[in-house]
């Protein structure tokens, strides 16, 4: 028998009705969650800690290169820096470095970001062009 757990009911719900935008919002967030786990790791000594949470990292901006549409000549160039990210992601595991780390994770509060004005800006477009409810 399954126990409900409403954080993660919620957390379910979450992702199913969010836009495309929103959904990317989430992933440069979990990201950075993911980073100060791993930060966290190597400060703590805890390698499996470390391990795992760069890992999980580098899957999500794997995720953010796989989605990237490369017909709009800026996924080129984010395609480029996501690359890089996960290159120095490899690189921070395998020497325990957390500049490297606090590096990516500058990049990537910056692409969050970024990322938050784009849905803030369509946001107030859209309820300009519909009106407001």
């Amino acid at each position: 028998m399954a126990v409900n757990n409403p954080y993660k009911a919620y957390q379910n719900n979450s992702v199913n009705t969010a836009s495309p935008g929103e959904l990317t919002l989430m992933l440069y967030n979990g990201c950075l969650k993911f980073l100060k786990l791993a930060k966290k790791g190597i400060e703590e000594k805890n390698i499996e800690m470390k391990n795992t949470n760069l890992i999980k990292a580098q899957k999500i901006v794997q995720e953010l290169m796989v989605t990237l549409n490369m017909d709009v000549e800026m996924s080129k160039s984010l395609m480029s820096m996501y690359d890089y990210l996960n290159r120095r992601l490899m690189e921070a595991n395998v020497k325990n470095d957390v500049a490297i780390i606090e590096e990516v994770e500058g990049y990537v509060v910056e692409f969050r970001d970024t990322w938050k004005q784009v849905i803030q800006t369509n946001r107030q477009q859209t309820y300009a062009q519909g009106g407001q409810a």
